[in-house]
């Protein structure tokens, strides 16, 4: 007001959010800063997948490629993120014919691992349905990553549906929405990236071999480098604008590049020799359908790009069978990905001479052999903050032909099998017993399994073993809102609000008067993911007549029953006087089967301690985890040998876990023609189920009733006598 004294508090600042770390910055990732710069300039790649370690600045580097990508021209106003040049003519937006173009960043849209399939695909925006009737669209983030980069953190652990819809809309370029009399169809050309831990669980082949191209990375074991990782963090940590500023000049070089690749990748030539050579290269390699050779093709050309060529050379097919090849190799989910480059060496033979690179403005930044910007640790001067590496790490170093291998290139040697020891067994306390053979048994190749889950409905995540109340699944009824996220009954919501209608006034002819508390949420009911709990029996008598051969084979295909149902899995093993946590419950079943594999034998058997440390195992997992049920597996022939009143303990370890009520299966590994029954006697104490060993396969039962039918019926038997043969 006029004469008012001046104000002493000084107006409020908007804070800035801190700038990203800098692409350049980035040490130690050349495979993973390649594998994303390609897919940048060629989005029909495919997308990335990161596999590597906690703590290897995968987000990170992530995260700094959208600071770095060139801006991109939209549409104003459209939702969509049409390109004003070449608008999309199914666009819900348009028509853009006469609308004004404007400029923005290009997007990083981060999808959380708890999202709904209506977050992803988007869907019908209730709020205008039930209050003006309208039906209107809702994007969602496929619709926001279009011309961006749409990242999922720990994309092992979205669920199978959603990663179906990000691979497609990646793979095509397009989502389409048919839902709730909702029919769309948009543009959704993004650069699709996945990062995840092995160790918490692995992706399903069919998925993995979705993803354009793949990288394995782990931290440096050099120390000069270790220790420029940590400075230039630190120094990030410290002052994060100083340090963006001091990398700014190498991002613009960056960025003025990368639009140059996304402008020439168009032109690059592919010649009928080059493309015949890559058919080879993924032909010798054994590789399952024609994705890899498109995708290596595709990332041969947007490597050419990237380097200033207009050509696909033999470098360009080496950098691109390296990540496009490795996680396409694997034959069963235990194998590790990898790639035999003396192999591919091979079958490329001799480089191409080098092709002088074509002038440019602004020039290419140098190359890695050049005395700057390869971002090497080694000379403490680069790491200055005053004068950056003129280019990031990673795709500067990609022009190596014959560099060392990186960890996603290395071929994990096969474990050797252990040769039959001897080894001191207590026994007891009867040292008089002497050394007892311990031997460790290979299993043999791993079959379907049957279905076994748990009793009852449950609650848990969503998977494909026991039945549940989930996310998804039929509609088997209807709740209250109760703080769940659950999908809207409609039906059910509408016959709650009908008999009010007179009350609230509606007329003939006008629209449904709805209020908060008619809507009903739909109780679906699908499958979920459970805790499998191996207890395997490892004493002496399980090691007898190879048996144990056959009860690893079991165990094994156990395994692979579980990952391909997405449940966690657990391993305790018992032999000699104590039972052994093996592996605590984990999603990644790879080093279940490795533990199974080094799995010795030999010595008595403790059942008791064997079924008391699954108890205390279980007690544990139901406090980090309530709602995810256990299904406890027992593998063994009964018997309870190891310390006093054995049998005694173990039928009250037994009946303590029955009372726990959890739901379990003993697997019968007795054999030979006088049986003891031990093991099912054992079943009858948990309240489990009983099968023998030879009825864990799929199609065990139904070979046993042909059998005993065709052993009835000597006609039967001489009809389906040369099927069996």
């Amino acid at each position: 007001m006029p004469g008012s004294p001046p104000s002493s508090t000084p107006p409020a600042r908007t804070a800035r959010p801190a700038p990203t770390f800098p692409f350049s910055a980035v040490v130690g990732s050349e495979d993973l800063a390649l594998a994303l710069v390609l897919t940048t300039v060629s989005p029909e790649v495919g997308g990335v997948l990161v596999r590597g370690e906690k703590g290897t600045a995968k987000t990170t580097t992530v995260r700094a490629l959208a600071a770095v990508l060139p801006e991109v021209a939209v549409v104003e106003g459209c939702r969509f993120g049409c390109d004003p040049a070449a608008p999309d003519p199914t666009c819900p937006d348009g028509p853009h014919d006469q609308d004004p173009a404007t400029t923005r960043p290009a997007r990083l849209v981060e999808l959380p691992v708890g999202a709904t399939e209506d977050r992803v695909i988007g869907s019908l925006d209730l709020r205008q349905a039930l209050g003006s009737g309208e039906v209107v669209y809702s994007p969602g983030l496929l619709a926001a990553a279009h011309r961006g980069l749409l990242y999922v953190d720990e994309v092992n652990l979205l669920h199978d549906h959603l990663v179906d819809l990000l691979l497609d809309a990646a793979a095509t370029g397009r989502s389409t929405v048919e839902r709730e009399g909702v029919s769309i169809a948009h543009a959704s050309r993004l650069v699709l990236v996945g990062t995840m831990n092995p160790e918490e669980g692995e992706l399903r082949p069919q998925l993995l071999d979705r993803f354009g191209l793949t990288v394995e990375v782990a931290a440096p074991s050099e120390p000069a480098l270790r220790a420029e990782v940590v400075r230039r963090r630190m120094a990030y940590d410290l002052d994060p604008e100083s340090f963006a500023a001091a990398w700014s000049e190498s991002e613009t070089r960056l960025r003025h590049r990368l639009a140059d690749a996304q402008a020439r990748v168009a032109h690059v030539g592919l010649g009928d020799a080059e493309l015949l050579l890559i058919a080879e290269v993924c032909a010798a390699f054994e590789v399952d359908g024609l994705r890899a050779d498109l995708v290596t093709a595709r990332a041969a050309v947007a490597h050419a790009a990237w380097h200033g060529r207009d050509r696909v050379t033999k470098a360009d097919i080496r950098a691109a069978a390296r990540l496009a090849l490795p996680h396409r190799r694997r034959r069963n989910p235990f194998d590790a990905p990898g790639l035999d480059e003396e192999l591919l060496d091979r079958l490329l033979g001799d480089d191409d001479p080098p092709i002088p690179d074509p002038p440019q403005d602004p020039p290419p930044s140098p190359g890695p052999d050049d005395s700057e910007g390869t971002g090497d640790a080694a000379d403490p001067a680069d790491a200055q903050a005053g004068d950056p590496p003129a280019t990031p790490p990673g795709p500067g170093s990609a022009d190596r032909e014959d560099g060392p291998q990186g960890p996603a290139d290395r071929q994990p040697e096969p474990p050797a099998a252990p040769e039959p020891s001897s080894t001191p067994d207590a026994r007891d306390g009867d040292p008089t017993r002497g050394a007892v053979a311990v031997s460790v048994a290979a299993p043999g190749q791993a079959y379907r399994t049957r279905l076994f889950t748990a009793r009852g409905v449950g609650t848990g995540t969503a998977g494909r073993r026991s039945r549940a109340v989930t996310s998804t699944g039929r509609t088997v009824g209807s709740t209250l809102p109760d703080g769940e996220h659950r999908p809207l009954h409609l039906s059910a919501t509408v016959r709650a609000a009908a008999p009010h209608q007179a009350t609230r006034g509606r007329t003939d002819g006008s629209r449904l008067r709805l209020v908060g508390t008619d809507l009903r949420h739909a109780v679906t009911e699908g499958r979920e993911s459970n805790l499998v709990l191996l207890a395997v029996d490892a004493s002496g008598s399980m090691a007898a007549r190879k048996r144990m051969e056959a009860v690893k084979t079991a165990v094994l295909s156990l395994l692979l029953d579980a990952y391909q149902r997405r449940d966690k899995v657990g391993l305790v093993t018992f032999r000699g006087t104590e039972a052994v946590l093996a592996l605590p419950p984990t999603s990644s079943v790879e080093v279940a089967a490795r533990r199974l594999t080094d799995l010795p034998s030999g010595g008595r058997t403790p059942l008791a301690e064997g079924l008391l440390r699954a108890a205390e195992t279980l007690r544990l997992e139901r406090l980090r985890d309530p709602r995810r049920r256990p299904l406890l597996v027992v593998v063994t022939d009964g018997r309870a040998t190891s310390g006093p009143d054995a049998v005694a303990r173990s039928r009250q370890a037994a009946e303590l876990l029955r009372a726990t009520g959890v739901s379990a299966l003993v697997v019968d590994c007795e054999t030979g023609r006088m049986s003891l029954g031990l093991a099912r006697d054992l079943a009858v104490r948990l309240g489990a189920d009983h099968v023998r060993l030879g009825e864990v396969a799929a199609g065990s039962l139904v070979d046993a009733v042909r059998t005993e039918r065709a052993a009835l019926d000597p006609a039967l038997r001489q009809t389906q006598g040369p099927r069996a043969a």
